[in-house]
């Protein structure tokens, strides 16, 4: 059975000043030791927030950059089409142009020699019409 007297007192006194002591010694250097490394972590995971949304906004300007580069591209690559087109006009006019001088100069050749030739023609023929009438008159014209 429990008696009442200055031992329960010397009891009391003595848990408590073991829970001061242990408190002091132990508990306290835990808790900071905790409080520590939770203010750590917590620091370290804002700055691993921080860093996201700095590679999300790097990202975002990436994909930005990005579009307008292929935009931009394909702009280039356009004008270049053009200018490649209106090149390519350029040369069939020119083309066309040489090959049209080529063909009236053949044209006007050909209209020489033809010329050429029926003026020969035309004196032979003469001279053929002569000595065939001369063959069959049997005489000489």
């Amino acid at each position: 059975m429990l008696k009442i007297d200055y031992t329960l007192f010397v009891q009391i006194a003595n848990f408590l000043f073991l829970l001061l002591i242990l408190n002091l010694i132990f508990y306290k250097p835990i808790r900071n030791v905790l409080h520590k490394r939770r203010a750590e972590i917590e620091s370290l995971e804002n700055g691993v927030d921080d860093l996201e949304d700095q590679a999300a906004d790097l990202s975002y300007d990436l994909e930005e950059n990005l579009a307008g580069a292929r935009q931009e591209g394909s702009e280039l690559k356009e004008s270049i089409k053009h200018i490649g087109f209106e090149e390519e006009k350029a040369m069939m006019h020119e083309a066309t142009k040489t090959a049209g001088d080529m063909v009236s100069q053949a044209r006007e050749e050909m209209e020489r020699k033809l010329a050429a030739a029926r003026q020969s023609l035309e004196n032979e023929l003469a001279a053929f019409s002569k000595e065939l009438a001369e063959k069959l008159l049997g005489r000489s014209v």
